[in-house]
């Protein structure tokens, strides 16, 4: 992935990180189509022009929020979604639990189970937010719970950071 194109990733998440953090931790997974800024003004100038994008250029990317996924696993609804060629990629927010090494021989064996974690005293709670673009490339932001449930946690950013969901988003820009 070139520099640019980078920066305008890594911008895009954190566009949609402190969007999902104005309405506070607790919430549902939320999922963004990517779309060019400039492409955006030049087939819709009205809409961008409300979003300030109307002398948009280059490759910037626009983050533009889906309805609410359906119940259920996150796998089985991402595996439902296919977006049409102008979408040049995708994103989502989600809040996760995250154990450190120790804690894992506390868990109930073989299980994986989520209460078990979310209830373990050494959890954090975090906000995961990870973007793809078509061809492969992808940025992950991961923001930890403060201890009094503000969003004053560590910020953590890295493409390696949900190597599934990265995959999971991919699959919904392949081509059928």
């Amino acid at each position: 992935m070139s520099a640019a194109q980078n920066g305008y990733l890594e911008a895009a998440i954190a566009e949609i990180e402190s969007h999902i953090a104005s309405s506070g931790w607790d919430q549902r997974p939320t999922l963004f189509a990517l779309v060019r800024s400039a492409q955006l003004a030049a087939d819709d100038p009205e809409t961008a022009a409300r979003l300030g994008l109307a002398d948009a250029i280059g490759d910037a990317l626009t983050p533009i929020e889906q309805e609410q996924l359906p119940d259920g696993p996150l796998d089985e609804a991402l595996a439902q979604i296919g977006w049409p060629p102008p979408v040049v990629g995708c994103a989502l927010s989600q809040e996760i639990v995250i154990l450190p090494p120790s804690a894992e021989s506390d868990l109930p064996a073989g299980s994986g189970d989520v209460t078990a974690a979310a209830n373990h005293p050494d959890r954090r709670e975090a906000r995961l937010v990870v973007a793809v673009l078509r061809g492969g490339d992808g940025a992950a932001m991961l923001r930890l719970r403060g201890q009094d449930g503000a969003d004053d946690g560590d910020l953590l950013t890295g493409s390696d950071l949900a190597p599934n969901l990265v995959e999971a988003l991919l699959a919904t820009l392949e081509d059928d």
